[in-house]
């Protein structure tokens, strides 16, 4: 896999900060990037695909549903 330009900035970040947003055009990699991220802290991913209603309606409650995964990374995309 090619090692991507913001890889480190998104690693800092993340150490830094409780939630880090990840936006940019579609295709560009940003899921790889994030999964490829988790591979780096010691910590449970878990992962929501915004795209799919299901996965989308979970943050209805976005404070009672994230709460639920203190000290993870969580990845997720729309």
């Amino acid at each position: 896999m090619i090692r991507r330009e913001k890889q480190q900035h998104l690693q800092q970040a993340l150490h830094a900060m409780p939630v880090v947003a990840l936006l940019g055009s579609k295709q560009v990699g940003k899921t790889t990037l994030a999964l490829s991220i988790t591979k780096a802290f010691n910590k449970k991913t878990t992962y929501l695909d915004l795209e799919l209603d299901s996965d989308f309606n979970k943050l209805t409650d976005p404070e009672a549903y994230l709460g639920r995964f203190s000290r993870q990374l969580f990845s997720g995309g729309r």
